[in-house]
C-alpha cells in the first residue's frame, strides 16, 4: 500500500465528509461541484496556502511539519486516533520502502503466561494484521468455537479475525450489531496500514477482503480509523444465548493485542458467560499445551 496514495486518499475522503456549514463557512448560495469542502477552503481553515495543501493531497509534498499536520487535523475535525493516523501516513511518505521479509509474529513466554492466568476469562492474542496468535479455551469457545482449537499453533493454520468477521457466517451471526464490529475491525486495519505501509501481507489481506466482501470495500473506502474506548457488543452465542460483552484490548511490547472479554458482574450476561467459561475450562483434551489454557507458537 503506497503511503503517498494513502495520505492523499485519507485527506480527500475526510475533506469530502465535511460541509461548509459543519465548519461555519458561508457559501452565499454558490453552486458547488464537489462534495464537502473545497481544497482552498480546507487550506484556509488550516492556515496554509491552497497550493501547498493541494500538493500534500496529491502526494507531491512529503515534508509537512507536525504543526502543519496538526492544523490540518484540526480543520478536518479529526479525533485523537485519526490525528495519529494522519501523522503516521505523513511519516510513511518520508520512509524508504522496507523490502525486508517480515518475521512471523510470535507470542512471548510472558504473554503465554498471562493467557494461562486468564483461563477463566475469554482472551485471545491478535497480531498486527488481526491474525489469532493464541487464545485460551474460553476465548476460543466465545469467539470461534467452530474453528479447530489448535489452529493458532502454526502460522499456516492461524485464523484471521478480519476474515472471520467479514467472510465467516458463524462470526457474522455472533454479533447482533454486526456493522459495529465490522467497522471496528476495518478501523483497526486502517491504523495498522498507516503504521506499516510496506507490509505485503497486510496489503494482500486488504486486497482479498476488498474482492470478497463488498461491505469491507465500502467501509475501507470510508477511511475511518478506530478510536479509543472499550466497545460493548451484544453477542448471540449459540450455546448460552445473548450477552452484552465488553472487549478490552491490552497492548504488548511487541505491538500485539490481548483481547479480553468481560461482562457486568451480577448481570444475566455474566451468568451466561460463567456457564460458557465453565463448559470451556472443564472440556477434556489430549493436547498438553491446550491443557495449560493456551495455544502457542512452535
Amino acid at each position: 500500500m503506497d503511503a503517498k496514495r494513502q495520505l492523499g486518499e485519507f485527506l480527500q475522503t475526510r475533506r469530502a465528509q465535511l460541509t461548509p456549514q459543519d465548519v461555519g463557512l458561508t457559501t452565499y448560495g454558490d453552486r458547488r461541484r464537489v462534495n464537502g469542502l473545497r481544497r482552498e477552503e480546507l487550506a484556509l481553515l488550516a492556515g496554509v496556502s491552497a497550493s501547498y495543501y493541494s500538493r500534500l493531497e496529491q502526494g507531491h509534498s512529503s515534508n509537512a511539519s507536525a504543526e502543519v499536520l496538526d492544523a490540518i487535523a484540526t480543520a478536518l475535525r479529526l479525533d485523537d486516533a485519526e490525528r495519529r493516523h494522519l501523522h503516521d501516513l505523513a511519516t510513511g511518505t518520508r520512509r524508504r520502502p522496507d523490502t525486508r521479509r517480515t518475521a512471523p509474529e510470535r507470542t512471548t513466554p510472558a504473554v503465554r503466561q498471562l493467557m494461562a492466568a486468564l483461563h477463566e476469562v475469554p482472551a485471545l492474542v491478535l497480531g498486527r494484521r488481526s491474525d489469532v496468535l493464541a487464545w485460551n479455551r474460553a476465548g476460543h469457545l466465545l469467539f470461534a468455537g467452530h474453528v479447530d482449537l489448535a489452529a493458532p499453533q502454526r502460522a499456516e493454520t492461524r485464523p484471521n479475525m478480519a476474515q472471520l468477521v467479514f467472510l465467516d457466517p458463524h462470526t457474522r451471526d455472533l454479533y447482533v450489531d454486526w456493522q459495529q464490529k465490522a467497522r471496528a475491525v476495518v478501523g483497526t486495519l486502517r491504523l495498522t496500514s498507516g503504521q506499516h505501509p510496506d507490509d505485503p501481507a497486510l496489503a494482500a489481506l486488504v486486497g482479498e477482503l476488498t474482492v470478497k466482501s463488498p461491505e469491507f470495500a465500502r467501509m475501507w473506502a470510508d477511511h475511518r480509523v478506530k478510536s479509543g474506548g472499550e466497545p460493548t457488543y451484544e453477542m448471540r452465542h449459540p450455546l448460552v444465548g445473548s450477552m452484552h460483552v465488553v472487549q478490552q484490548a491490552l497492548r504488548t511490547e511487541q505491538g500485539q493485542s490481548v483481547v479480553i472479554a468481560t461482562t457486568e458482574i451480577g448481570s444475566p450476561s455474566h451468568a451466561a458467560m460463567t456457564l460458557l467459561v465453565h463448559s470451556a475450562v472443564t472440556a477434556p483434551t489430549a493436547d498438553a499445551t491446550v491443557d495449560r489454557g493456551v495455544t502457542s507458537d512452535p
